[in-house]
């Protein structure tokens, strides 16, 4: 049978003992606390519904009233008003407060407000009277709002109006809100006059440091391996503290390592990088996969970005290109500089995948690999005419690398020459007939 000590993916309750505290934990606890609004923005897998199931227990140890709300339980194929009176459904049910109020006549009795005004009368004549006790609303999956054309950005702009009555309002000072999810907040909400987060606080979730890992997750690696400390130093130089990889090789060290000294670097390479779209399970480097290569129209310019990451110093901003190669999960910021997370990453997302994911996107593939391999200097590579023509129709409407600009730029350029070539040779021919 294997040993459990660890969970590889999902949520870790309140017992689980590999659960690693983090710096996040105790700000963002403090700062509800405080009644300041929180948002957790990050990728996947890096323990975001874990640290909101640890802080609300915290909270309601501490006398708070936690409300957690997974809005892609409400859909999205929904209008305005089935939207809101779903989101208030799900409040009175966690709340235990659906015996109490019946949210169908509730709802009806104010049919003369719009549902978004519902659901802030719902809060403040009835979450906020039933008890004095302070009230977080944690909403996870936040990033699937984006779909929400017609609701999200009311939805956002009532958040940010919730904290504006506090100055009319002082029930409204005993509530507040948490957000998670994958997006930024320009994704949720472009209107920087509406927008709840210049008024609320980023609590940045990070990968695990030795310090903050040493006491969960040793515990789990004694009485099976000499040096717990020693090897849990070398797991999180392969993960780079990345949460899901860290619990996945512990259990793998403790489930399949060899005698008390494994060689984790060999663990590494049977048990994650050979193979790994058939050992991924449960699902995590696919989901970086799938989330670069999803929309076609960006991908070229992701795989772009990240071949220059991998190859030299790239310098972080805040372009689309970077927040989404960020949120993939597979760079991270740091030191300023965009960097891969991890040597587990940089093994199996290397050159050679960047290469193959670009040729099955570009009809012009064999063109611009020759092109590039010459440093750019074999003008037999580029395109013209007929050929040239479909491969800028097909770039028309995407986002493509900073190396597909420029070959297709060559191009063009060397398609106009030998026109204009051509127009020249053909006035010389037509000169020397009259004579």
């Amino acid at each position: 049978m294997l040993n459990s000590y660890y969970q590889v993916g999902g949520s870790l309750n309140r017992s689980q003992p590999s659960y690693v505290k983090r710096d996040a934990d105790s700000a963002l606890t403090e700062a509800l606390k405080k009644g300041e609004f929180c948002y957790v923005l990050n990728s996947r897998q890096m323990g975001k519904s874990s640290l909101r199931v640890r802080a609300m227990q915290q909270l309601k140890n501490e006398g708070l009233r936690c409300a957690a709300i997974d809005i892609t339980k409400i859909g999205n194929n929904v209008s305005p008003e089935a939207w809101y009176k779903g989101f208030a459904d799900e409040l009175l049910r966690v709340l235990s407060l659906s015996r109490k109020v019946n949210l169908k006549d509730w709802w009806l009795e104010r049919d003369t407000a719009t549902p978004v005004q519902r659901l802030g009368l719902l809060i403040e004549e009835v979450l906020l009277l039933d008890s004095v006790k302070p009230l977080a609303i944690f909403i996870d999956e936040i990033d699937s709002t984006i779909k929400l054309d017609g609701i999200k950005d009311d939805f956002f702009a009532f958040i940010r109006a919730c904290y504006n009555e506090r100055v009319d309002k002082d029930c409204y000072n005993r509530l507040t809100f948490c957000l998670l999810g994958v997006a930024t907040p320009s994704d949720l909400i472009a209107d920087k006059t509406r927008t709840p987060f210049n008024i609320g606080r980023a609590i940045a979730l990070t990968g695990f440091t030795f310090e903050e890992a040493k006491d969960a997750l040793t515990r789990g690696l004694e009485g099976k391996v000499d040096d717990p400390e020693g090897v849990l130093k070398e797991v999180l130089d392969w993960t780079g503290g990345q949460p899901f990889l860290t619990q996945k090789l512990c259990d793998i060290v403790v489930n399949y390592g060899e005698g008390s000294n494994p060689n984790i670097s060999e663990l590494v390479r049977t048990r994650i990088i050979d193979n790994w779209e058939g050992q991924d399970e449960p699902e995590h480097l696919r989901t970086i996969r799938d989330r670069i290569l999803i929309n076609e129209q960006n991908t070229s310019r992701l795989l772009g970005l990240y071949r220059r990451v991998l190859g030299s110093e790239v310098a972080a901003d805040a372009s689309p290109e970077q927040m989404e190669l960020r949120l993939s999960g597979l760079v991270v910021k740091r030191d300023g500089c965009l960097e891969v997370y991890n040597d587990i990453y940089r093994a199996i997302f290397d050159r050679g995948w960047i290469e193959a994911e670009l040729n099955k996107l570009r009809p012009y593939s064999e063109a611009i690999s020759g092109w590039l391999k010459s440093g750019r200097k074999d003008t037999s590579r580029l395109l013209r005419g007929e050929a040239l023509e479909e491969a800028l129709e097909w770039g028309r409407e995407k986002n493509l690398s900073a190396e597909d600009y420029a070959f297709l730029s060559e191009s063009q350029e060397a398609d106009r020459q030998e026109e204009r070539q051509a127009r020249e040779i053909l006035e010389r021919a037509n000169q020397e007939a009259k004579f």
